[in-house]
């Protein structure tokens, strides 16, 4: 699908979009266009060039907002989804969470989505719970009741987890969380490149992404928030371009949203970028690209299903990311094996440090597929992995 717009996969099997996307040739090109023809900052010049950044930034806003279904002051540009994560729960959750209050995760979320949680266990004395997977390592409601009490003021989840690909219920989830009063924070790094996210059907309250993993470029991200709540954040970062005025300490006054949240020069390139690949996304239609990914994971399980030795983690997983391993075999050994090949995969704990508490192993081979992979890719990875004695042999050499 769409192969001859990404010009690395002429010389490498490329099976790690998962940590992040290519790039395709337009997203290349209008990301040039701009530091070409119209380098300038935004919100600043009164000349021509700066008025078309800041039109094509504006209008990049414009292009997420649509794809997620919200209004464009809900949607604040940022580093990506850690930042995004951050920015909410140190600008927004730190300061209504007093001790005791339980924020509900669960041991396969990424660090970007545990790690500021531990930090407000030792600032404020929050309480942590975690919701038990079933069989499968899914979320079930039922799981999430359980350790729901009066208590709990947040569920913080990722959408599509980073290592299993399990899809989680947001839409259930929120609406059980809502009838108690319970916030909702969603990763969706992993589900906005790959499934469609309509947030205002959803009902998320927040929800965080990053624009390199769905085909645009590093450093830009987004965070969604409704609007209510967007306003209640408390900016983790001051300087140019989201005051008003300030006259003195106690005369500060902010922009309206989204601006307030966007302090000094933003990434406008990377903004610009990111618009330019949902574009590119919604030519090819979303609903097309997980299709093809869930066909080609099949495709995978049914390769592998009479390989003894491999061993795979989440079978029953609809989504185009496979974690493995080769019985006896480091994860790491492997991906070096498999880089000889010019086969990228991503090897190790893939930033989910707690998940070997869920499926008794911190190392996994994890095989990430997306709109540009296909059945030949999935036999070249095959072919190598399913010579054990050839993968022994070569680690030696």
């Amino acid at each position: 699908m769409n192969r001859e717009d990404f010009e690395v996969l002429s010389n490498n099997c490329y099976l790690d979009s998962a940590a992040t996307a290519l790039k395709p040739k337009c997203v290349i090109s209008k990301i040039s266009e701009y530091y070409s023809d119209y380098p300038a900052n935004i919100h600043r010049g009164e000349y021509d060039i700066a008025e078309r950044a800041e039109s094509e930034y504006n209008k990049a806003r414009e292009i997420v907002a649509s794809f997620l279904g919200a209004r464009n002051d809900e949607i604040v540009f940022t580093s990506g989804t850690t930042d995004s994560l951050n920015m909410v729960i140190n600008g927004y959750f730190k300061n209504i969470l007093n001790k005791g209050d339980e924020v509900i995760l669960t041991e396969a979320e990424h660090a970007s989505l545990i790690l500021p949680w531990f930090n407000l266990v030792n600032e404020l004395g929050i309480v942590i719970k975690y919701i038990k997977l079933d069989d499968n390592y899914h979320v079930t409601i039922d799981n999430l009741k359980d350790v729901i009490t009066d208590k709990t003021k947040v569920i913080s989840l990722a959408q599509i987890t980073n290592v299993l690909g399990d899809i989680r219920p947001i839409k259930d989830i929120c609406a059980l969380a809502h009838e108690k009063g319970i916030k909702v924070l969603v990763d969706g790094a992993q589900s906005v490149p790959h499934i469609k996210v309509d947030v205002k059907d959803l009902d998320v309250d927040f929800l965080a992404f990053s624009g390199h993993k769905i085909c645009g470029p590093t450093g830009i991200g987004v965070l969604y928030g409704k609007k209510e709540l967007l306003n209640e954040i408390k900016p983790t970062r001051l300087g140019g371009g989201m005051n008003v005025s300030f006259d003195t300490p106690n005369e500060i006054v902010l922009k309206e949203l989204p601006l307030r949240l966007e302090a000094g020069t933003p990434n406008i390139a990377g903004a610009i970028g990111l618009g330019e690949a949902i574009n590119y996304i919604n030519n090819i239609g979303i609903d097309n690209i997980y299709k093809h990914e869930c066909e080609l994971k099949e495709y995978f399980l049914d390769k592998v299903k009479d390989i003894p030795y491999i061993h795979v983690y989440n079978k029953v997983v609809d989504s185009g990311i496979i974690a493995i391993n080769i019985d006896d075999i480091f994860a790491q050994d492997v991906g070096y094996y498999l880089n000889k090949y010019k086969i990228c995969v991503r090897t190790g704990n893939h930033c989910a440090k707690l998940l070997k508490n869920v499926i008794g192993t911190d190392h996994t081979i994890r095989i990430s597929l997306y709109l540009y992979n296909n059945k030949e890719d999935i036999d070249k990875v095959v072919k190598l992995l399913s010579d054990k004695e050839r993968i022994m042999k070569e680690m030696l050499v």
